[in-house]
């Protein structure tokens, strides 16, 4: 019965028109919002919870926010080195907490301001589609609204996954969301998976003060990268006090997260007990694609369950584009923005594509690990040869003055030119010195542009002169 008057209400509500639909208020979408909005077009963006999607709510900035903390706790511990008489001291997970909630509601406002000066329609409900291009949205205020978008986008984003592991679900593990709003600090931390949101808030949480164990199914971390990144993480991790179970299969799990759990793995064909008061899962992303109407709009899947888009993010359907993670697009709030821009350019007359993108990519711990272009392992398996230059951070002289000596810097350059073909950073804030080479390798500048330039002292964009005044060794 229920069912037959939803479907009657449905066939009562007459579509509201708009230029641009968009399901789902990530970084891509919103930016998308303001731009089309900006131009005269009626357009609505339909966000279940988060204004701006989930970078400024309960990803990108909130867990870079908690991680500065830790980083400040760390400061603290380390505080002889510096000069200053070191003192016992405890991290108040509350104001902790409470910083990073006042960053995400002054972001809060100024989306809300944006939304207001374009003239986008911000809508908080839940949305699915119930026909072509056609959306009907459960607004929160109780109320149903019907859209019809002469264009539609679909960012939905993704959640983390669960794997189908006995008793996970039951234990009600933390995900980043959960972790990202503790106001106590773990006892001891359980984390499965070592990608970026594990030992991100595995280092966090360590340097607070929590025990924490990383259990990972792979025989290192991060494991696609090159021998001497992934080596340098673990020795990071392990520096840190963090305990790690590595080729670890899990076969169950059992308690509550939050009061006492305990996982069986299997290691080396040997099962083990590990237990602990808090477990958080970042073991991989689902696309959010079930429960919003799909099969009424002529857009397929891919067999991982994403959005199928073309080189231009043009779904199977008629006027109907995925941008962001749901579409398969790599998991960085700056590849979402760049996803707009081609779709934009897809609306417009544009040639913009997905295919062939420079991607930076940064993981925040401390020190940090940036790369952009190819890796040592990419080259090799594309038979490129190359020229390497690499250094320590200690000669490096900022990070010197920092005390921060930890890590390297190592450039892959063609060997019959002089074009930079990558470039991989491990070392304090090395994510805004990725830039800096990135902007070359745009313009296509030769790496000896950077070496001869005339760079800030003391910096640390200043070690790429360093870096390429170094005696590369040829690899072939």
């Amino acid at each position: 019965m229920q069912n037959t008057a939803s479907a009657r209400l449905s066939r009562d509500i007459s579509p509201e028109e708009y230029d641009l639909v968009i399901l789902g208020g990530g970084t891509g979408g919103t930016v998308a919002a303001w731009t089309f909005a900006g131009q005269g077009q009626r357009v609505a963006v339909i966000e279940r919870k988060y204004i701006g999607g989930s970078c400024p709510n309960i990803a990108c900035l909130p867990s870079k926010n908690i991680i500065h903390s830790a980083r400040v706790a760390s400061y603290v511990r380390r505080s002889a080195e510096f000069g200053i008489p070191k003192r016992d001291f405890s991290v108040d997970m509350s104001a902790v907490r409470e910083r990073k909630r006042r960053m995400v509601s002054s972001w809060n406002e100024a989306y809300l301001v944006n939304y207001k000066n374009s003239g986008a329609e911000f809508i908080v409900g839940s949305g699915r589609f119930i026909g072509p291009k056609t959306l009907e949205v459960a607004v929160h205020d109780g109320t149903t609204r019907q859209l019809r978008g002469a264009r539609v986008i679909i960012n939905t984003g993704t959640r983390a996954a669960l794997e189908p592991v006995p008793g996970l679900a039951e234990a009600r593990p933390l995900t980043h969301i959960e972790a990202l709003e503790l106001d106590e600090l773990p006892e001891h931390l359980l984390v499965i998976g070592g990608g970026y949101i594990g030992l991100e808030l595995s280092q966090a949480m360590r340097r607070f003060g929590s025990q924490v164990t990383i259990i990972d199914r792979n025989s290192r971390f991060i494991h696609r990268e090159d021998d001497d990144v992934t080596e340098a993480v673990q020795n990071l991790i392990a520096e840190e006090g963090i305990d790690v179970v590595l080729n670890a299969k899990i076969k169950s799990v059992s308690g509550k997260s939050g009061q006492s759990v305990k996982m069986v793995i299997e290691q080396r064909g040997a099962e083990n007990t590990l237990e602990g008061t808090h477990l958080l899962v970042a073991a991989g992303r689902a696309p959010n694609t079930a429960g919003i109407g799909l099969d009424l709009t002529g857009v397929e899947l891919t067999s991982s369950g994403h959005i199928k888009v073309n080189e231009h993010l043009e779904t199977t359907a008629p006027g109907v584009w995925a941008i962001g993670e749901v579409a398969g697009s790599p998991q960085f709030t700056h590849v979402s923005v760049d996803d707009f821009r081609v779709v934009f350019d897809s609306i417009t007359g544009g040639k913009r594509v997905t295919t062939g993108r420079q991607i930076p990519f940064c993981l925040f711990t401390d020190p940090e690990l940036a790369r952009i272009g190819l890796s040592e392992k990419e080259a090799k398996a594309q038979g490129i040869p190359y020229r390497l230059f690499k250094i320590p951070m200690s000669a490096v002289m900022r990070a010197t003055t920092m005390s921060e000596p930890r890590g390297f810097l190592k450039a892959l350059v063609e060997v019959d030119g002089d074009r930079i073909l990558g470039f991989t950073a491990f070392g304090v804030d090395v994510g805004d010195v990725v830039s800096s080479v990135q902007i070359a390798m745009i313009g296509g500048l030769p790496y000896t542009a950077l070496r001869d330039a005339i760079l800030t002292h003391p910096t640390l964009v200043e070690g790429l002169i360093p870096l390429f005044l170094s005696t590369p060794s040829v690899v072939r």
